[in-house]
């Protein structure tokens, strides 16, 4: 018998895609499920990106590329913050992965180890915490609330800094909640990050998905100096409806970069080619299908807040960005749903997906006990008839 690892054994299977595997086997069951639990946009990536994609294949680009990503890519990265931002990056500080998930596992496998701590405010993305614990390292929670906006404050980080902190995970617009901070919020955080040893992980993979006056912001831009003290994480995957195609990047100081390239080396010889030459056609090309995408994301948002005000029992917030909706079903706990008992966030999940066939996530994937995500990323005729039946469900 072969056995396991201890770092294998205390890795946690991501809880949106257990969430997303028992919705289809439901489906294969021949069951209607309204499935809420994947960020993963339901439009078709865009035209001309399917012709890039083709036209490489074609033309025999279908072969090992570097394993820190092609030329082509990395200029077009470096073009995208520059276009952007205003943010001059040299290609040597780009590195492309299979994804942001990728890149921040190699940010991470680069830049901290056992005895370094992590600040993460929560509710945080449910991979972080087993990233980080994989390399070593621990993390340290720094709780928000619905109230402040699930926004960490300055004085909140101060408090949270040790002499073993090494680095801060940022997430802005963020998953699961659709916070988004203020460039003055921000600007805040930042001030303290400099009066500190701490480097900084941004993870900014929705920054294109903000709604009315939300205005994502680039962490690394914010003060003279932070650049040099930030890895800045994005990809086409939110953006451009190209989940399946595994493209992140990260971008930051060159040495830091060399060694998560080193790191990506031993693990994946390259991301795939033929996906490179799609991202850049994404990044370089027309942009006006971001902001189709865009709008009606905003539109489902507007749809879902105004259901869930109406749902008993519920606590709602009015996300900025991203696609998805973060609510309290606290008061729910003790009360018995479709048959089943209700105790906490995963026990309610349970209950409407087996009773009403409602597949939510619990908040304790993202270290908020009382919640519940749900993502919109999904047409609004699935939306109507999902809340209908979790209205139904609460009654």
């Amino acid at each position: 018998m072969i056995a396991i690892s201890r770092m294998a054994a205390a890795v946690q299977p991501s809880a949106t895609l257990a969430a997303g595997a028992k919705a289809r086997q439901l489906r294969s069951q021949g069951i209607e499920v309204f499935d809420f639990s994947l960020g993963e946009p339901d439009f078709l990536t865009p035209e001309h990106i399917r012709t890039a994609a083709l036209a490489a294949m074609n033309s025999g680009a279908t072969r090992y590329t570097p394993a820190d990503g092609t030329p082509e890519l990395r200029n077009a990265v470096s073009r995208y913050y520059e276009r952007n931002y205003g943010m001059k990056v040299d290609a040597s500080q780009v590195i492309i992965s299979n994804g942001a998930k990728h890149s921040i596992h190699n940010a991470l496998a680069a830049t901290v180890g056992p005895g370094d701590e992590v600040i993460i405010p929560t509710p945080y993305w449910v991979s972080y915490s087993d990233l980080v614990a994989m390399t070593g390292a621990t993390y340290k929670l720094v709780p928000t609330t619905l109230e402040a906006g699930f926004k960490m404050t300055a004085q909140q980080l101060r408090e949270a800094i040790t002499l073993r902190s090494k680095l801060l995970m940022l997430n802005s617009p963020s998953n699961p909640t659709g916070a988004v901070y203020s460039r003055a919020e921000l600007e805040a955080l930042a001030d303290v990050v400099l009066d500190s040893p701490l480097a900084v992980l941004s993870d900014e993979i929705y920054e294109k998905l903000v709604f009315g006056s939300a205005q994502a912001t680039c962490f690394a831009t914010l003060r003279p100096g932070l650049a040099e003290r930030t890895i800045t994480v994005s990809g086409v995957s939110k953006t451009y409806a190209m989940t399946g195609w595994r493209i992140g990047w990260a971008v930051g100081p060159a040495p830091v970069i060399k060694a998560m390239g080193n790191v990506q080396s031993q693990q994946t010889s390259c991301p795939s080619s033929v996906s490179q030459a799609a991202a850049v056609a994404a990044l370089d090309g027309p942009q006006e299908c971001v902001e189709t995408m865009r709008r009606e994301f905003e539109a489902r948002r507007d749809l879902v807040c105004a259901r869930l005000q109406r749902l008993p029992g519920v606590k709602s917030f009015v996300p900025d960005g991203a696609f998805y909706a973060f609510f309290d079903v606290s008061a729910h706990f003790g009360r018995t749903l479709g048959g089943k008992a209700v105790t906490d966030s995963l026990s309610f999940c349970l209950a409407a997906l087996e009773s009403v066939h409602v597949n939510l996530v619990p908040g304790a994937a993202f270290g908020a006990e009382n919640f519940v995500r749900m993502s919109y990323a999904t047409s609004r005729e699935q939306l109507e008839g999902g809340l209908s039946r979790l209205e139904r469900f609460l009654a």
